[in-house]
């Protein structure tokens, strides 16, 4: 996707322990998300989302090498291009930076795609579900 001003690239995971899902709130609570963020310089999209799912989550584990797939939304005037990868947790800290910020839950894929409002981050779920199945 080429870059523009008002696109707002952006990294994030679809963590998954056994056959659950993590979601997390969005900072305000008003919506459920996967842990996700901005790019950095110097930072490569695989990384930012493993930083990102520390942070909003407090989740560490093993990244696949290629991304699912990629999502957009709209926020504040921008819209948001969010590569999405596939992270098997190895461990879930009982605390994290943003623990006091955001609630982070556990969820069946069947839970996960009811609670998550975003079609393409849906559609990334089960993508994301269907390769770690195989």
């Amino acid at each position: 996707m080429p870059s523009s001003p008002s696109v707002i690239r952006q990294a994030g995971v679809v963590a998954i322990h056994g056959e659950r899902i993590c979601v997390v709130s969005s900072r305000g609570g008003k919506r459920w998300v996967v842990p996700k963020g901005c790019l950095e310089p110097g930072k490569t999209a695989a990384e930012v989302a493993l930083q990102e799912a520390w942070e909003e989550a407090g989740l560490v584990g093993v990244l696949q090498p290629e991304p699912v797939g990629t999502y957009l939304y709209e926020k504040s005037g921008f819209t948001c291009h969010v590569t999405v990868f596939l992270m098997i947790v190895t461990e879930a800290a009982d605390r994290w930076p943003e623990y006091a910020f955001r609630e982070r839950c556990w969820l069946s894929l069947a839970q996960a795609l009811l609670r998550i409002e975003d079609a393409g981050l849906r559609s990334l779920i089960r993508e994301a579900m269907t390769i770690q199945m195989r």
